[in-house]
């Protein structure tokens, strides 16, 4: 359960640059709450202030103006020893380690408790055990990270976060070198993680659909520096997070959660009925072909799609195995005048 007072805070917050005397801002005035046992996702255009925020909030970079808090007390409070046990980063760069195995990397996640030359305690042994088996690298504790794929090193690198335990753990583009399969996991993983750890995670991320769908709450910022808040149905359908990614070409579709290319105006009108998930990959063959499938209409042209697909042509029945052989009998064979 999330506790009533936030990890981590800002008020007023401006983050940005400095340089040769002048200033940019990249973002104004955020007032941002993070709690614990919640996951949250940074999303925003590229170029939007997503990695200076986090750079910002681990006290990697000043802020402008504003205040950050951790636990209450304010971030310019801790030094470097302090905050290490309070907070914890995961930085998108690949990870370069040398000749160590994993179980050495992880270990170095206790390296505040016991410093560089410190003597591992029977709790330190525990913590970095629990990290490893949590996310699921033990299995390969004794390899060299050279030899562990993208996806492999970036467990690591948080079963590293994990064993130095805080209470706040900051991923900024975890995913950004994976496959899909990885990244499905590994945002499965960060939402687990924050559920049964009492953690508090912040993550910033381009993985739009996972996060719509794994995150307990989203933080949109704009290309103007401004931050929109809440939860990711919530900045859905107030159009918040379809205004956010707005752009010429596309569109974010609330209906089915998900992105969508503008078509040009159709050439062909089907009516398509059938189960809901052939119904669903249909359409979406459908309209890439400019063909428009309508539920509940009336047409000389008709789809009934089950476990195949039986096209209907004013009343001469086919059956198709595939919407490869659909698509093609429909651009083909149906005559144009069924279509006017």
């Amino acid at each position: 359960m999330s506790e009533s007072k936030p990890a981590l805070e800002t008020h007023d917050l401006d983050i940005g640059y400095k340089s040769g005397g002048k200033v940019r801002k990249v973002g104004k005035n955020l007032n941002l709450e993070l709690y614990s046992g919640r996951m949250v996702c940074l999303l925003g255009p590229n170029g939007a202030g997503k990695s200076t925020l986090m750079r910002t909030i681990a006290g990697l970079q000043a802020g402008l103006s504003g205040r950050i808090l951790i636990e209450g007390s304010l971030l310019e409070h801790f030094n470097a020893q302090e905050l290490a046990l309070k907070l914890s980063l995961v930085l998108t760069e690949k990870i370069e380690s040398g000749n160590l195995t994993v179980s050495e990397v992880v270990t170095l996640g206790r390296t505040p408790y016991t410093g560089w030359l410190g003597k591992l305690s029977t709790e330190d042994h525990e913590k970095i055990s629990w990290a490893m088996e949590a996310t699921s690298v033990s299995v390969f504790f004794q390899k060299r990270m050279y030899q562990l794929s993208d996806g492999e090193r970036q467990k690591v690198m948080l079963a590293r976060a994990l064993a130095q335990d805080t209470r706040i753990i900051l991923l900024d583009e975890p995913t950004a070198h994976l496959d899909l399969p990885s990244r499905v996991e590994m945002m499965h993983l960060l939402h687990q993680l924050a559920r049964q750890t009492n953690k508090a995670i912040l993550l910033s991320t381009h993985e739009l659909d996972l996060a719509l769908q794994a995150a307990d709450e989203l933080w949109l910022m704009t290309q103007h520096g401004e931050m929109k808040t809440g939860v990711p149905e919530d900045l859905v359908l107030n159009g918040a997070f379809e205004s956010t990614f707005a752009k010429t070409g596309f569109y974010f579709d609330k209906t089915t959660g998900g992105f969508q290319i503008h078509r040009d105006v159709p050439t062909m009108n089907v009516a398509l009925a059938g189960e809901a998930g052939m119904v669903f990959w249909t359409k979406r063959a459908l309209a890439r072909e400019g063909i428009a499938a309508h539920e509940g209409y009336a047409a000389p042209i008709s789809i009934t799609a089950t476990q195949n697909w039986y096209l209907d042509t004013n009343g001469f029945i086919t059956q198709h195995d595939s919407l490869a052989d659909l698509i093609k009998t429909l651009k083909i064979k149906v005559p144009i005048s069924l279509n006017r």
